[in-house]
C-alpha cells in the first residue's frame, strides 16, 4: 500500500511502523537520553521509539518538545522518521532540526503497527 502526503522534512528511510492514536508530548512524555516514552496512560508508554517510523495524530505540549527532538536525534534515539495526521509546529520544527524525515495529512488509521515501512519524505509517501 502507497499513502501520499505533504512533506515536512525530506529524506528516505525504512523502519518498522509504531503506531499510536494519540498525541505525543515529546518534553517529559519521551526520554531524550533512551527514547523511551514516560508519559502515564500514553499507549506507547514504556516502549522506545529509537529507530522506529513513528506514528501519530500530532504532537502536543510545550515548544521544548522540538528541542527533545533535536536530542533525541544527537543522541542516536530519534525516530527513523515520522508520520502525522497533523503535523503542528513543534514536531515540524523538531523534525526540522534534527533531520528526522517527516510527512503529515496521512490517514494514519490505515497504517498497521510492526510493518516494515518506507517512508520517502522527497515526494511524500510511506508505503509497506
Amino acid at each position: 500500500m502507497i499513502l501520499r502526503g505533504r512533506t515536512i522534512q525530506p529524506g528516505r528511510v525504512t523502519a518498522p511502523t509504531l503506531v499510536s492514536r494519540q498525541g505525543i508530548s515529546f518534553y517529559g512524555g519521551v526520554d531524550p537520553e533512551s527514547g523511551i516514552v514516560l508519559e502515564a496512560g500514553h499507549d506507547l508508554m514504556g516502549q522506545c521509539i529509537a529507530g522506529k517510523m513513528l506514528i501519530f495524530p500530532s504532537g502536543k505540549g510545550s515548544t521544548v518538545g522540538s528541542y527533545t527532538l533535536y536530542r533525541l536525534a544527537k543522541n542516536g534515539h530519534a525516530p527513523a522518521g515520522i508520520i502525522n495526521a497533523n503535523c503542528e509546529t513543534i514536531t515540524a520544527v523538531g523534525c526540522i532540526i534534527g533531520e528526522i524525515p517527516c510527512i503529515d495529512l496521512v490517514d494514519i488509521s490505515l497504517i498497521p503497527d510492526g510493518v516494515v515501512a518506507t517512508l520517502d519524505a522527497e515526494i511524500g509517501t510511506l508505503s509497506w
